[in-house]
């Protein structure tokens, strides 16, 4: 009877839910590119910045950290990734504002 808790025991440790043959671990990993990219995206000017591709790195970053948080098993290395590309994305959405906004009181902008 001893054997059954210590075999599970050895079943949770050698194989948790977080590790390299789990999409658990791969997903923040191969997700951290898109934060890369984005951070690489901060020297380029502004002009040449998308709306809707920064929009959707905030939007998918700030929906998916509160996912990452609610389902079980938890995980926090992909909410920390998407946390990081929601800030990505509202930096460059905040760049992108700064330019477009005082164009658009000026009326140099059209559409």
């Amino acid at each position: 009877m001893a054997s059954q808790p210590a075999a599970a025991a050895a079943t949770k440790t050698l194989n948790p839910a977080f590790n390299p043959r789990t999409v658990h671990f791969w997903a923040p990993i191969l997700k951290w590119g898109l934060v890369i990219a984005g951070i690489g995206d901060f020297y380029r000017p502004v002009e040449s910045l998308s709306v809707t591709q920064n929009a959707a790195l905030l939007a998918t970053g700030s929906i998916w950290t509160r996912w990452c948080l609610i389902i079980k098993p938890q995980n926090y290395p992909l909410a920390a990734v998407n946390f990081f590309l929601a800030g990505v994305g509202s930096v460059q959405m905040g760049r992108i504002g700064v330019y477009v906004f005082p164009m658009m009181w000026e009326g140099r902008m059209v559409g």
